[in-house]
């Protein structure tokens, strides 16, 4: 008896003796034609996440770029305090304020304590080929460094958002550090000199440079900037 069977369209033609034999080879063939569907559809679902990985990709790198345009710059110096003495509107020490600093510099310590503000834009607004979006800063670990000596760190104790509106968001910082502990080779006379130019009545931010490393939240998790950046008052960064 001659049996025909199909794989495809190739027609297998055998003279198979009996009907066990054509079983076999129907089931052989069936197999056959079963693996080859099964590499197919692999290969379908392969090309399928190969695109979706792409796409991801593209959509990472998007906001990637938006992340790296959100900039910060040394805004202000607010209620400097200096062993407890406010230097708001001051250009020099009273007698009796002399005499609190000495006192404190006998103890071996001259402790400040002031707000630093940040102003950080976010320039994604929708405008320029930008895509409008708020950027929520979930980590800014700095280094404060006061004319070029390391001082304290430290970190945003809460999220930020920073709208995508094309205004500042200002981040306040509260910071505390003993001067005496960073500047004794400096002297008495240039720490309170030092205090003054920061929060005096004509302080300012120009000898304070804040190294930042900036978190962002983003639908991917938390990306941080690479490497650090150095905030000045000058420009953004």
């Amino acid at each position: 008896m001659r049996y025909l069977t199909y794989v495809g369209n190739r027609r297998l033609s055998q003279s198979l003796k009996t009907p066990a034999a054509f079983r076999s080879r129907t089931i052989q063939n069936f197999k056959q034609v079963t693996k080859m569907k099964t590499n197919t559809l692999l290969i379908v679902v392969l090309l399928s996440l190969s695109a979706l990985s792409c796409s991801a990709l593209k959509e990472m790198s998007g906001t990637m770029t938006n992340l790296s345009r959100t900039k910060f710059k040394l805004d202000t110096v607010d209620g400097f305090q200096l062993a407890g003495i406010s230097l708001s509107g001051k250009s020099s020490f009273s007698v009796l304020d002399g005499a609190k600093l000495l006192t404190a510099y006998n103890r071996n310590e001259l402790p400040a304590a002031f707000t630093l503000n940040i102003a950080a834009f976010n320039p994604n607004d929708g405008t320029g080929g930008t895509t409008q979006a708020t950027s929520t800063l979930t980590s800014l670990a700095w280094t404060l460094i006061l004319d070029t000596t390391l001082t304290v760190n430290g970190n945003i104790k809460d999220p930020i958002k920073i709208p995508g509106t094309g205004q500042q968001t200002i981040i306040p910082l509260q910071i505390n550090l003993d001067l005496l502990k960073f500047f004794r080779d400096k002297g008495y006379e240039s720490i309170l000199n030092l205090a003054l130019a920061l929060g005096g009545a004509n302080g300012s931010t120009s000898r304070i440079t804040l190294r930042v490393k900036p978190t962002i939240q983003t639908d991917f998790g938390p990306i941080s900037y690479q490497g650090e950046i150095d905030v000045i008052d000058k420009e953004f960064r």
